[in-house]
């Protein structure tokens, strides 16, 4: 969809700004509104109630006093800093963040809202140990407002085109979590049922299991895939070098020495528990992580694929860093076909998984655009470079 421009246009004077409506008025940002620091609130302190206390990051608690009228925008201080929250509750905003409402500027406060949005504040951090956006940066930098009347035409077609693109990338969200669904799906049923429909099946004695092949053995998982826990390895110690170090979140740089050999099996051992990581070559398993030690004669690809039907998370272990304990896993039943059964299974799911994430990855795409396409229309529209009235 095109829109119109206005009639006509003048030099805002503002490099970023460009040529805006020859009615707007140019200002500094500190003229329009004030940013008021919140009130140090600490969770220890706090009341529960029906007031949303907000820190950069968002809302981070409840209260049972507001000092913010509702509606209200929450810009982040420290933490996420710039980053920009409405809230149509008020409500307590913590020392991490500023607040605007309708006390601290005479603009429509909807419009505030989508106008600050272009203006980068993420990138206005003070000069300090801990970076954070700077208050003083912010109000110097120059906006073009438009007579009131015009601010709320503009945030009302902002509501309603943004309200539509949401739609649209939550609905593309859902459509990648059906895709993985469906993937887990076609993953659980290879590797507990096979691949021919018409093979006699037998009762595997487990609930979840229900029935598998006739030909397939039922054993626990120490005998089909031994794990072991990784090893050591310090950033002082560690050298630069081929082997990659695989860490609970999968590859975290490379060292030169190496303790398994690839391919291989890893696992998170806490951190990231019941991530499963494929390694084609040599590596490092770093000590944060599980890895297939022996694979008793199993395909390896095909033991990658049947370790994803287990819910590594849900035997982490009770202690004050939840992690997951091995022998927790080892003795969990697993069903495994004959070796070369193994590998057909293993090279149909690599060619489903291929098809089912490039799918996913045309879905992240579209996802981008919309995206870009919902900032592109927002700062389109508060600098007037398009006429929505």
């Amino acid at each position: 969809m095109s829109f119109p421009r206005y009639e006509c246009y003048k030099d805002s004077g503002v490099e970023w700004l460009g040529e805006v409506p020859e009615h707007w008025e140019i200002s500094a940002l500190k003229n329009q509104i004030r940013m008021r620091y919140g009130d140090a609130l600490a969770s220890e302190i706090r009341e529960d109630g029906e007031i949303e206390v907000f820190g950069s990051n968002g809302p981070v608690g409840s209260h049972c006093v507001a000092n913010t009228k509702a509606p209200a925008i929450v810009v982040g201080r420290k933490g996420s800093y710039g980053r920009i929250v409405w809230t149509e509750r008020g409500g307590f905003v913590i020392d991490t963040a500023y607040a605007i409402d309708s006390d601290t500027t005479d603009l429509n406060l909807r419009w505030v809202y989508y106008g600050l949005q272009p203006l980068g504040l993420d990138s206005l951090s003070q000069d300090t140990g801990v970076p954070g956006l700077a208050r003083e940066k912010a109000y110097e930098m120059r906006i073009a407002v438009p007579p009131h009347c015009e601010q709320q035409t503009i945030a009302a077609f902002l509501d309603r085109e943004t309200a539509k693109i949401d739609a649209l990338i939550a609905e593309q969200k859902r459509l990648i979590e059906l895709l993985k669904e469906k993937r887990q799906s076609v993953i659980s049923h290879a590797v507990t049922k096979g691949l021919n429909r018409d093979a006699p099946m037998k009762d595997s004695g487990i609930e979840w299991l229900g029935e598998v092949p006739d030909h397939w053995n039922v054993l626990i998982i120490k005998r089909f895939s031994t794990l072991q826990r990784g090893h050591d390895l310090t950033d002082a110690e560690q050298t630069d070098g081929p082997y990659p170090v695989v860490t609970s979140g999968g590859i975290s740089g490379t060292h030169s020495l190496f303790k398994a050999r690839g391919p291989g099996v890893v696992t998170g051992r806490y951190g990231s528990t019941g991530r499963l990581f494929y390694i084609e070559e040599d590596f490092w398993p770093h000590n944060t992580s599980l890895y297939v030690r022996n694979f008793h004669g199993n395909d390896p690809r095909f033991v990658w694929y049947s370790l994803q039907t287990i819910d590594f998370a849900a035997h982490s272990a009770k202690a004050a860093v939840p992690g997951i304990d091995r022998n927790d896993i080892h003795v969990l039943p697993v069903v495994v076909p004959p070796k070369n059964e193994q590998s057909v299974i293993a090279i149909f799911l690599d060619h489903e998984n291929t098809k089912t994430d490039a799918l996913i990855a045309e879905v992240k795409t579209a996802i981008t655009l919309f995206q870009e396409r919902r900032t592109a229309l927002i700062s389109a529209a508060v600098t007037g470079k398009i006429d929505v009235r």
